[in-house]
């Protein structure tokens, strides 16, 4: 049977200012308002909760959402909507019951789950979505990598000492930038359109053979190894981790690529893993002086070797970005996509204004980390599990 919250007029659905530095990004934007309030909530948002993102309290007050203090939002809120996981004080002070929505990342915070799960939280960690047609609405790790991809672009276009486009004077003819992108997933396809678009002649890499035909769509050139699909990637559609002997392979094409390159865009990413390191110290070497790579998968180790998460560094006449959270830089376009996901998500959860979770359907089964004290999510449940004292039962 479907679990039900006690039945009320309006639902409190609640949003706090993120705490995570550098994040400016805030779950609900003014626009976006009426529509969560048509699916009968009463819209909570702390005080200030939208400004790094360029959005006013009056903007908010405007479309009749109530502005209260951190603590009075958190202890008023029957769904809480975040980009990160609560902070363990922010855990306390939500009331036991409360449905938190984020982006939770469960196997690599583990004890904050456990304590979401003590104090009787209702959690669902929305990067744990399936790919599958009916969460395309709700997918927040597309949306945000849509993000992410641009961005990339954008910052390699403003830190090459050269021009994107062919540029063609009266003192003679500028041949356009080479682009190589690494990861033909949603942000590396972005970032192919736009610097298809700033006039790049782009090559991209993916294991997946799939990744061949989205990528030529884009107008831009595939370059890959043989490979079956079954082996390349999982049954959600993302990449798979490889053999040593493959990867051997992919660093000698990707070392190749690199050099004859002006930027480099690398993406790659496998789900709960540190990402592959696929450019060398010594192809970093190698390449012309000036050159830009933007490494996306920065914030879980870095694609090239060189990488230092969070920083631009400059290595053997290489600018080399490592940017952490780089969709927070376009905040207000971020901020909206994460909206519309939520509103998506929150249009299943909710049904004449009772929280319902359906257990046997597959986007609630692959998102619902803690129900009722308990860790429910099979995986994450045996993780936690495996991590205790023998002792503790």
């Amino acid at each position: 049977m479907p679990f039900s919250k006690q039945k009320t007029d309006r639902m409190i659905l609640a949003t706090c200012r993120e705490t995570l530095p550098g994040e400016n990004r805030v779950s609900f934007v003014p626009e976006g308002i009426p529509a969560l309030a048509k699916l009968g909530f009463e819209i909570m948002l702390e005080s200030g909760a939208g400004e790094a993102a360029g959005f006013s309290d009056h903007a908010y007050r405007e479309r009749g959402t109530r502005l209260e203090s951190r603590g009075e939002v958190l202890r008023q809120a029957q769904i809480l909507c975040q980009f990160h996981a609560p902070s363990s004080e922010d855990i306390e002070a939500l009331s036991p019951g409360a449905v938190v929505l984020s982006l939770l990342y469960p196997f690599s915070r583990l004890p904050l789950v456990e304590e979401m799960a003590k104090r009787g939280l209702t959690v669902f960690a929305m990067e744990l979505l399936p790919r599958i047609s009916r969460a395309q609405s709700m997918d927040v790790l597309s949306s945000q990598s849509t993000v992410a991809g641009y961005r990339a672009m954008v910052l390699a276009a403003s830190s090459l000492p050269r021009f994107f486009p062919m540029l063609m004077a009266p003192a003679g003819t500028i041949p356009p930038a080479r682009v190589f992108v690494i990861g033909a997933g949603v942000a590396g396809l972005q970032a192919i359109a736009t610097a298809r678009r700033l006039g790049a002649i782009v090559e991209a890499h993916d294991v997946r053979p799939v990744a061949k035909e989205q990528v030529e769509s884009l107008g831009a050139r595939f370059v890959g190894l043989e490979m079956e699909r079954e082996k390349a990637e999982d049954a959600s559609g993302y990449a798979k981790a490889q053999s040593e002997e493959f990867l051997r392979r992919q660093r000698e094409l990707i070392a190749t690529q690199c050099q004859k390159a002006d930027v480099v865009v690398t993406t790659a990413l496998i789900p709960g893993k540190r990402a592959p390191a696929l450019i060398s110290k010594e192809a970093v070497e190698r390449m012309r002086t000036g050159s830009v790579i933007v490494d996306l998968a920065a914030e879980q180790g870095g694609n090239c070797e060189l990488t230092e998460p969070g920083q631009t560094v400059v290595r053997s006449g290489v600018t080399l970005h490592g940017p952490l959270n780089p969709a927070s830089a376009l905040a207000p376009q971020a901020s909206l996509f994460y909206s519309k996901n939520l509103q998506a998500f929150l249009t299943l959860l909710v049904k004449d204004g009772a929280v319902q979770i359906q257990p046997e359907d597959p986007i609630f089964e692959q998102t619902l980390v803690c129900r009722e004290g308990q860790i429910v999510h099979e995986a994450v449940r045996k993780a936690s599990e495996a991590g205790r004292p023998a002792s503790a039962g």
